[in-house]
């Protein structure tokens, strides 16, 4: 009686470890990768438009989702292992917390930028005042220049119009009163 109690129990439990370790189709996890990666796309497409993210850091994401996308092509429908489904949600897991940590990262702010680069025009002028390297036109010209500038990129940036154009422009002025007052130094 205990030997075929014995054998009984060996082949329930064969039975049952081949059960787990046997490849088959996981619905589910199909459609948890399916929500996940729908989920990811649309982070990275906030971000782009929210300028959290980069063009170039959208870019790379969506090549990393589009590798992760490939690989769960090759596994729907199909009979696979459990382990198969189990490392492509987590490389979808690495994948979203990347995406989430770059879209919390503050972004660069361009007007920081040009206002850093008003402010240290105006201490150019200042400075060549004071020590008498321009004359009272030459800095009140300079002046009326800087002045013009701050005028446009503060007017622009309150009323939340400035383009890339218009920063691009503004910079580009910059450049241009800063080699004038180069040439003054």
């Amino acid at each position: 009686m205990k030997k075929i109690s014995f054998l009984t129990l060996m082949v329930l439990i064969t039975v049952f470890l081949t059960q787990c370790a046997h490849m088959q189709k996981w619905p589910t996890y199909e459609r948890t990768a399916e929500d996940r990666m729908t989920v990811i796309q649309q982070k990275i497409g906030d971000g782009l438009k929210s300028g959290a993210l980069t063009a170039e850091d959208g870019k790379i994401f969506l090549g990393r989702l589009e590798d992760v996308r490939r690989d769960y092509l090759s596994l729907r429908d199909q009979y696979v292992y459990r382990d198969d489904w189990k490392r492509l949600l987590g490389r979808l897991d690495i994948l979203e917390d990347e995406v989430t940590s770059a879209i919390a990262r503050p972004p660069r702010i361009e007007g920081s930028v040009i206002e850093d680069r008003l402010i240290t025009l105006q201490r150019s002028i200042d400075d060549a005042r004071i020590h008498r390297r321009l004359t009272q036109s030459e800095a009140e010209g300079f002046q009326g220049r800087l002045d013009s500038v701050r005028s446009d990129y503060l007017r622009l940036k309150d009323s939340g119009l400035l383009r890339t154009e218009d920063r691009t422009e503004i910079h580009r002025r910059l450049d241009l009163l800063e080699a004038d007052l180069a040439r003054y130094q």
